[in-house]
């Protein structure tokens, strides 16, 4: 348990760990190598930038914002921020993103990296559950600005949305005040950090002179208390719990109400992101 903490290093994710320094540096250098790679080395293209520009800037104090997007390769998160115009070395407004522990928190060295960077690290397969999704929690009850990939991996193929997993869906549901959830899509950056490269393996540098195109959608509208209502009618009485989830107050829905919740929502922002992707080829044609 104590090494799990010491690579999760909760204290260097803190606004006030050494008087904020060592995280305004390393956004700053991280911010700038993004622009320096979406913006300068190859040609980025965004549709409707304005609008999550201004949820970043200046959405009302304390709404939390939840950027949902896909995931073409394991340098979405920092690029998608590099496009021009975008405050990606601004400390105060970066995003938290949601990042994978095995990947991201494997020593000291790289846990304090990406917590500098505001990385929160989540075990996949280790359910909505999991201690760090409270973490996740807290910083959208501060009304803070999180990111997530909910499709859970990277998919570098031309292909529909997948199913999406249901920690997004449980984040929007639990946050003390319900978050400006904006989707967006992107493709391109499968081209700047292949997965397949040389020998199987992604290059040891971002490529360049590729083309980026980033569709911003608009806020998706979800009546959760509708939703509630309707995922309260599908609850079982029954005393066994088969994924041991506490029942979700002040709500009071059981497991099974649950899951039909997660799996509505997470369809509705599915097919939101599809809509995007749908959008994106024929912007991609005109734009090309």
């Amino acid at each position: 348990m104590g090494k799990g903490r010491m690579r999760t290093m909760e204290w260097a994710a803190r606004a006030g760990h050494m008087a904020g320094i060592p995280r305004k540096a390393m956004i700053t250098a991280v911010g700038a190598f993004a622009k320096v790679v979406t913006s300068l080395l190859n040609t980025t293209i965004v549709h409707n930038a304005e609008t999550l520009l201004r949820h970043v800037r200046s959405r009302p104090p304390g709404v939390p914002l939840l950027t949902v997007s896909n995931h073409m390769s394991t340098l979405d998160d920092p690029l998608v921020w590099g496009f021009r115009g975008f405050p990606t070395t601004d400390a105060k407004l970066a995003r938290w993103v949601l990042a994978a522990e095995d990947i991201c928190f494997k020593n000291t060295v790289l846990s304090y990296f990406f917590r500098l960077g505001k990385c929160i690290p989540i075990t996949r397969g280790g359910g909505i559950y999991q201690e760090h999704m409270n973490e996740a929690l807290e910083r959208l009850a501060d009304g803070e600005w999180l990111h997530t990939f909910p499709e859970g991996k990277v998919f570098q193929e031309d292909a529909p949305i997948r199913q999406l997993k249901w920690g997004t869906a449980s984040l929007i549901v639990r946050a003390p005040v319900t978050p400006v959830v904006l989707p967006i899509y992107h493709r391109g950056f499968e081209k700047v950090m292949p997965e397949d490269y040389i020998f199987g393996r992604r290059p040891p540098f971002p490529l360049i002179n590729k083309n980026i195109k980033i569709i911003v959608g608009e806020p998706i509208e979800l009546d959760l208390p509708r939703l509630m209502e309707m995922a309260a009618s599908k609850s079982h009485d029954q005393s066994s719990h088969r994924l041991g989830w506490p029942s979700l107050s002040p709500h009071g829905l059981d497991e099974t109400a649950q899951k039909h919740l997660y799996s509505t929502i997470s369809e509705k922002i599915r097919t939101v992101m599809e809509s995007l992707r749908q959008f994106g080829k024929t912007f991609l044609k005109h734009s090309d």
